[in-house]
């Protein structure tokens, strides 16, 4: 990886990827790149339900690192998303 790159960031990951390296410096093995390469081709060629609906998945799977239960429910209904599901609250809060 580029030694003036950055860990953070949406960007991050996907250069290092790119680069084949790790942020430490270190190479990614070829199985895991082939492998990671492989399911992305595959997500690649989905078809996609919407934009709303990716948008809506994206900000539940990355706010519910970084948001309080509640306070992401409160922001998505009023961003007039529906709010969160059952099922999102069991997998991505149940351990918090």
């Amino acid at each position: 990886m580029n030694p003036d790159a950055t860990t953070t960031g949406a960007d991050a990951i996907d250069e290092a990827i790119a680069s084949g390296n790790d942020f430490d410096g270190s190479p990614i093995p070829q199985a895991k790149l082939g492998l990671y390469h492989q399911v992305m081709g595959l997500e690649a060629g989905r078809q996609r339900s919407g934009v709303s609906n990716t948008m809506r998945s994206r900000i539940v799977r990355i706010g519910a690192k970084h948001i309080p239960q509640a306070e992401l429910n409160q922001m998505l209904v009023d961003a007039d998303f529906a709010p969160l599901k059952d099922k999102e609250i069991a997998f991505y809060y149940s351990g918090k």
